[in-house]
């Protein structure tokens, strides 16, 4: 999951990332809330994580701003503020959840968890296209009827092609959705992700569109 982090204080913000990382999730930090605001509006984020007191701009008023532009995306506010009236000003905002300071990283973990996975739930859980059936949350495929191990952006990268099944996916989307802004990247990655689902899967079922991007043949 890619998760944007916009903390002004650099000493939480780097354990917040840090620790986030290591837990699996995708993770892009920015500081103030223009930033955070330009970011929500231009990129593909799972779930965000936004600070209440943030420079130029609110956490809250950056929220109220994206919800009023129809953006849907989960956010989980942090503050010290931990009076009822506060928690309510935040989510009436459009927080999906609030966490005050000082908080457990494993409880931070937890409530993006959770987060993802109410955001999945009018969807699918599983996909099903040309004898593949796919749980992204579980990490676990099956081709044919038999189980295959995925890793985590190997079963990342099978869900947006699934869910576009015959449409292609351009590779930047891909990218985008796999890493991080400051992650370094290989020129290659993302082709070792797709050559180790063909292995998986077949070769048949991943096509390349030259120049592109990729597509999954659900016929």
């Amino acid at each position: 999951m890619r998760v944007l982090i916009a903390e002004d204080d650099a000493l939480l913000g780097d354990g917040i990332q840090a620790g986030l990382r290591a837990k699996g999730f995708t993770i892009d930090w920015v500081t103030d809330g223009a930033a955070a605001e330009h970011a929500i509006r231009s990129e593909p984020f799972d779930l965000a994580v936004m600070d209440w007191r943030l420079p130029q701009r609110s956490g809250v008023e950056v929220i109220r701003s994206v919800r009023k532009a129809g953006i849907t995306l989960p956010v989980l506010l942090l503050t010290v503020r931990d009076a009822v009236d506060d928690r309510i000003e935040g989510l009436d905002a459009g927080a999906d959840d609030y966490l005050t300071k000082p908080f457990d990283l494993e409880e931070l973990a937890a409530r993006l968890r959770a987060l993802a996975r109410r955001r999945a739930a009018p969807l699918e859980e599983r996909l099903v296209a040309a004898g593949v059936e796919l749980d992204p949350n579980r990490l676990q495929v099956r081709v044919d009827g038999e189980e295959k191990p995925l890793g985590r952006r190997e079963a990342a990268v099978l869900a947006m092609l699934m869910e576009r099944a015959e449409g292609v996916v351009p590779r930047e989307h891909l990218e985008d959705r796999l890493y991080g802004w400051d992650e370094a990247v290989a020129s290659n990655a993302l082709e070792v992700h797709i050559h180790h689902l063909r292995r998986k899967l077949g070769n048949h079922r991943i096509k390349t569109v030259r120049g592109v991007g990729y597509r999954f043949a659900a016929g």
